[in-house]
């Protein structure tokens, strides 16, 4: 059995207690389990992951839902038993629909197998799909504080009907998606948002939601969120600056809340196949290193206006460390079981 301890992931997210939502992706962590790992708080002991995450500052857990996807990981099912855990200890839950079967990113949004391709058949598809995931949740007890209508979607999704060469395919997707939350059971409607990558390019969001939302068919009223992923590993132009500066023009021209819902800072960089920005390079690849990249993240989040949330990606995944990156290792727990002191990150953001 591997012991995983992860006793300083949330104390870097303590230093700005203005945010109201403070949380982690932890979407494998039944995967982990079903591989023999556990994991230790800062005093060695072993305890559920969401009950260190809890205790650590962590007061929203974010959770990737695939259709259909092989072997049950991260379906429906599977993300209903991670709700009920999570609200056992009084965390929220933040849903990703991907609408996919596996991946969706920048370079994915493979339509889930079965469904149309027609955009008046996939419509209805994608609504009821979004009322299903809805009302199975209530069902379960757990009512999401947070649905996000898509994952990375900058490039579009549903592929080919969403691509961005049709703009309003894409409208009115995000519209059905967002109609089936709507018109579902849910005792407590949550907030819902959309998520593009690259957070740091005002010029990216600028362009993505001018055409979106030209087409007439998205409403203000169908959308309380801008997500965005900000990782300083892809590209030296994601400098904090930037990120700030386009937060604030998001904020300002549509009047969301805006939050960075997926972000990481290495451990492990030996061999960063690009360069990191020039006002994080003087951050070392440490734990300690992490809290001070989540708290100067959060500080540029808190300091805008409608900037309610900060997220890192998947600080448990220990099988996967370098969650995507070039770098070696980008996780909050280390396989030797030995806690980084990251984690109570989060009592400070």
């Amino acid at each position: 059995m591997v012991i995983i301890s992860l006793p300083a992931i949330l104390a870097g997210l303590l230093v700005v207690n203005a945010l109201q939502y403070k949380g982690v992706d932890w979407s494998s962590v039944i995967v982990e389990e079903k591989a023999g790992v556990s994991y230790k708080n800062a005093n060695g002991n072993v305890q559920p992951l969401e009950k260190i995450l809890a205790d650590n500052g962590v007061n929203t857990v974010r959770q990737r839902v695939w259709v259909t996807p092989q072997g049950g990981s991260y379906n429906l099912d599977y993300n209903i038993k991670l709700g009920q855990r999570a609200k056992a200890v009084g965390m929220g839950v933040y849903l990703d629909l991907h609408f996919s079967d596996t991946w969706a990113d920048p370079a994915h949004q493979t339509i889930p197998s079965g469904w149309p391709s027609d955009i008046d058949t996939l419509s209805w598809r994608l609504y009821n799909y979004t009322l299903e995931v809805s009302n199975k949740f209530q069902d379960a007890g757990v009512q999401p504080t947070i649905i996000s209508i898509g994952n990375e979607i900058t490039p579009g999704f549903l592929w080919p009907t969403g691509r961005t060469n049709n703009w309003s395919n894409i409208a009115r997707l995000l519209h059905s998606a967002s109609a089936g939350i709507k018109a579902s059971r849910l005792q407590q409607q949550p907030k819902i948002m959309i998520h593009l990558d690259n957070g740091w390019n005002w010029a990216t969001q600028n362009n993505w939601y001018t055409n979106v939302l030209k087409q007439g068919t998205l409403l203000a009223s169908d959308y309380d969120m801008m997500g965005v992923s900000f990782y300083p590993f892809y590209s030296a132009s994601a400098t904090l600056s930037s990120l700030k500066l386009s937060l604030v023009n998001m904020a300002n021209a549509w009047g969301k809340e805006v939050l960075v819902v997926e972000t990481d800072w290495p451990v492990s960089c030996p061999s960063p196949k690009q360069q990191f920005p020039s006002d994080a390079k003087n951050i070392p690849y440490t734990a300690a290193g992490q809290s001070t990249w989540m708290q100067k993240v959060a500080e540029v989040v808190s300091s805008v206006k409608g900037g309610t949330g900060l997220f890192y990606w998947e600080p448990a995944w220990i099988h996967n460390a370098n969650l995507g990156s070039s770098c070696a290792d980008n996780c909050m727990f280390s396989q030797a079981g030995q806690a980084l002191s990251s984690m109570s990150v989060f009592k400070t953001i």
